[in-house]
């Protein structure tokens, strides 16, 4: 299992385009790839130009084919010019019995 947060600040003048590309993006990720368990993005109610998106994959196989479709591409190369800063960290779970649990709750 492969968990990152992705730290992103968009440039303000791009922000309602880039989430409208954000949104796209993780939607059709779930659906479409089985192995994409969760991409899940968020706004900083603070800061709006500030994004975060959780991210879990099943594995790096997924992960690596996940960079290969064509609505990933469609947002990376649509969105480069928004985005100011871009930092992915990849994260150890604590408990990953404990993640089947939370998402087991969402049915």
């Amino acid at each position: 299992m492969i968990v990152r947060i992705a730290e992103i600040e968009v440039y303000p003048e791009y922000l309602s385009e880039y989430l409208a590309y954000a949104s796209e993006v993780d939607r059709l990720s779930v659906e479409r790839e089985p192995g994409v368990i969760c991409l899940f993005p968020m706004q900083d109610p603070a800061d709006s130009c500030q994004i975060r998106i959780l991210e879990i994959y099943a594995n790096d196989a997924v992960y690596q084919a996940h960079l290969k479709t064509d609505h990933f591409q469609k947002y990376k190369q649509g969105t480069l010019h928004m985005v100011k800063n871009l930092n992915l960290k990849t994260m150890d779970p604590l408990d990953k019995e404990m993640m089947k649990a939370i998402f087991g709750k969402m049915r």
